[in-house]
């Protein structure tokens, strides 16, 4: 499923580990796509697709344990299986580019004789993740909190690239902050089964868990019956402004991104990056924040030109990715030059935007890394604020009955602009932003067919 997805997001190079390859190699395989191994040899799969390996070669250190049992040495010495001592050893296939075998045997090379240290590449680029993290959370303000016990269950996975992933990556950059030993996640992904849902939300309570929250909205109902089994538990949902309240429940949490505000910040960019004068949005249903997200969008694009036409398209689906790259083909097959979508099935969507070189703005979590060059803007949403709030409620003896909103004025909502768009662009799009934060900007949603 995972090579599946990186296909249709356009990847024509493919690479894992671990025994679970073997239908990733299968996938690639069918579609004709390079596989890079490591581990064993697993050309046998796929001879004309397997085009290099990274093989373990333990003879060395198998034969050292050995001498040293014999010896009398039964342990005390640690191992590596490295380039420089034969550990790891670079297999290619014939039918690979000489010059594309020439550069990775140099990289072999030069990591074999030290002249490149891996480790400490990958520590240069965490050290820049972490300092652009520091960066981006100046303005964000930490409150002293007790140890807390976080657990979410979630529709699709902690990397959708959209809905789950934007929620879990807020948890793990406040695990991050307060530390492991304050700050305990725990989550379950791909609830599609409501009762199996259900289940997860009943036995995350049952463990003492103090937050438990139900990322979707399909969790209402199961969560109104179990929240009354744990009055001094915290439960949350969305996206919904419905807390229970006037069935009794006292200790649920609803919330709701504002996606109509990031939304029209995108259609106002939208609008000035067209050249046709068509743009295509490709949503899962009409309802939730994905209704909200359309209805500011059309509003922003119209804002800045009403003549432009935005056809607007729901797959019925939050994750199908194949029904979204068809809705992407029909909107650019119609003149769109520009494209937007929401749910964890836009990778699809993003694909097709890429091999098309039409621009891609996104919503909820950050969709670059599919696509760099094609993902111009992205509404992302950081859910800090949110749960934070949820925190020092619970901690306050307030178990629930409280609406939260991600707004671009609570910082909930953040733009992010890619440094390529014109400037004239950017602008437009930030003096909408700055409107609705201070309100000079109202939003109204048109009607729709």
């Amino acid at each position: 499923e995972a090579a599946n997805t990186h296909i249709q997001a356009g990847a024509d190079v493919l690479t894992g580990s671990a025994q679970q390859v073997v239908g990733a190699i299968g996938v690639a395989n069918e579609q004709g796509i390079p596989w890079m191994g490591t581990q064993s040899d697993q050309s046998s799969l796929a001879p004309d697709i397997v085009v290099a390996s990274q093989l373990y070669v333990w003879d060395g250190v198998l034969s050292d344990i050995i001498n040293k049992h014999l010896a009398g040495e039964y342990g005390g010495t640690a191992y590596a299986l490295t380039l420089a001592n034969g550990g790891l050893v670079m297999n290619f296939a014939d039918s690979l580019d000489a010059d594309a075998v020439a550069a990775a045997t140099a990289a072999a090379d030069e990591i074999a004789a030290g002249s490149i240290d891996v480790m400490a590449v990958i520590a240069g680029e965490e050290a820049m993740a972490d300092e652009e993290m520091a960066d981006e959370e100046m303005g964000m303000d930490y409150p002293e909190i007790d140890p807390v016990r976080i657990a979410v269950v979630m529709p699709s996975t902690t990397t959708d690239l959209a809905w789950s992933q934007s929620i879990y990556d807020s948890l793990v950059q406040l695990q991050s902050h307060y530390g492991e030993e304050n700050f305990e996640i725990a989550f379950t992904e791909n609830m599609f089964n409501v009762t199996d849902a259900a289940a997860a939300i009943r036995d995350y309570a049952d463990s003492g868990y103090n937050l438990v929250i139900a990322h979707g909205a399909q969790y209402g109902t199961s969560l109104f019956e179990i929240a009354p089994d744990y009055p001094e538990t915290s439960f949350a949902w969305g996206t919904t402004t419905n807390t229970g309240a006037d069935e009794g429940v006292e200790n649920v949490f609803a919330y709701e991104p504002r996606a109509e505000q990031g939304g029209y910040v995108s259609g106002v960019l939208a609008a000035n990056l067209t050249e046709s004068g068509i743009i295509g949005l490709v949503g899962p249903v009409d309802a939730g924040d994905a209704k909200l997200h359309v209805d500011g969008f059309v509003a922003g694009v119209h804002a800045a030109n009403p003549d432009i036409q935005v056809n607007v398209s729901f797959t019925g689906s939050f994750g199908d990715t194949a029904l979204a790259a068809e809705a992407a083909n029909t909107h650019i097959q119609a003149g769109a030059d520009v494209l937007t979508g929401s749910s964890q099935q836009v990778v699809g969507a993003v694909g097709v935007a890429e091999e098309n070189g039409v621009p891609w703005l996104g919503i909820q979590a950050d969709q670059g890394v599919l696509a760099p060059d094609t993902v111009v803007a992205t509404v992302l949403y950081d859910w800090r604020p949110t749960l934070l709030a949820m925190i020092m409620a619970n901690q306050a003896g307030e178990y629930g009955n409280q609406v939260l909103q991600l707004t671009l004025a609570n910082g909930g909502q953040t733009m992010i602009y890619a440094d390529s768009l014109p400037a004239e662009a950017v602008e437009a799009a930030k003096a909408a932003e700055q409107g609705i934060i201070d309100g000079s900007i109202e939003i109204v949603a048109e009607p729709r067919n």
